[in-house]
């Protein structure tokens, strides 16, 4: 096996990581193509991608997925439900606001991990990060002061549920680091997909949008969760959230270039401030880790 320090291994795990993050980035063009109302969006969207990462992670694991789930326990089960809040959030919040809106408020997701760190594991928090969420909250309240009506403000709420989950999944991982990552997205999905059942209408969608939501059950959220799997074990935690601020980029991008939906100043504002956080922060974390004797206490 390749060692995961030689410089091969970073430059795979760079590109691994980069591609998982082109695959998320067109979530919110998928959903706005898609002519489904959102529950049955997010109930095609899991039943998809749990069906693909079941598959996936019995082929990994040469047929032991029940042993994969059960040896996960609590801790799997508990992320689970936090994948599962923040997929059904996410497709909920996309319907209410700008794709825009929804990316940059989930970026804040690294920050609120670092904050549920140090509440819950006394993780020490550095004055940068500090000063780093506190710049993002300006931001994030320039986004939501600009958001047009209660519709776009409950967009942007459902849009801080998101990031919020996705920190609580990142702070259950730091707590018990030897659970699944794609067994644990796949009972995601199926309590997601399970969850919507309800009040979705799966045999209403025409053939063009099955194809789309199986496009984006497995090709956006199934492959790009293998793909940063797989490349976030390869290099630096920092480098690969930076990396991951791709998606918060490309996907207004590709709405904006697809079907003409263009993010208001507030959100250019605030997404601004939001991003430029994110990454020099990020940076900064990389250039530590390069030369820590720079700033050990910042």
């Amino acid at each position: 096996m390749i060692g995961p320090s030689t410089p091969w291994t970073r430059r795979l795990g760079f590109w691994l990581v980069m591609a998982a993050a082109i695959c998320w980035s067109t979530g919110g063009l998928i959903a706005r193509l898609a002519g489904t109302d959102a529950w049955t969006t997010v109930f095609w969207r899991s039943v998809f991608c749990a069906a693909f990462l079941s598959v996936a992670v019995t082929v990994m694991q040469r047929g032991r997925l029940a042993l994969v789930v059960r040896e996960a326990g609590w801790p799997g089960l508990l992320m689970a439900v936090c994948f599962a809040t923040a997929s059904t959030a996410f497709i909920m919040a996309l319907s209410r606001t700008s794709v825009a809106n929804t990316l940059i408020i989930q970026s804040l997701t690294p920050f609120i991990a670092g904050l549920g760190g140090w509440l819950f594991l006394g993780e020490r928090v550095r004055r940068r990060t500090w000063f780093a969420m506190s710049v993002a909250l300006v931001g994030t309240v320039v986004m939501l002061w600009g958001s047009p009506g209660a519709g776009s403000r409950i967009g942007d709420a459902l849009a801080l549920v998101t990031a919020t989950a996705f920190a609580a999944a990142t702070v259950v991982v730091r707590w018990h680091r030897g659970v699944p990552m794609p067994a644990a997205a796949a009972l995601a999905a199926a309590l997601a997909g399970l969850f919507a059942l309800g009040p979705a209408t799966p045999w209403s969608v025409t053939g063009r949008d099955l194809m789309l939501l199986a496009l984006f059950g497995i090709g956006q959220l199934g492959i790009g969760m293998l793909l940063f799997t797989a490349g976030a074990r390869l290099i630096p935690v920092a480098e690969a959230s930076l990396i991951g601020v791709l998606e918060c980029v490309l996907g207004p991008l590709w709405v904006w270039l697809a079907i003409g939906e263009r993010p208001g100043i507030f959100a250019l504002i605030g997404g601004a401030v939001i991003l430029s956080a994110l990454v020099t922060h990020t940076a900064a974390d990389l250039a530590q880790s390069r030369w820590p004797e720079v700033d050990r206490m910042a």
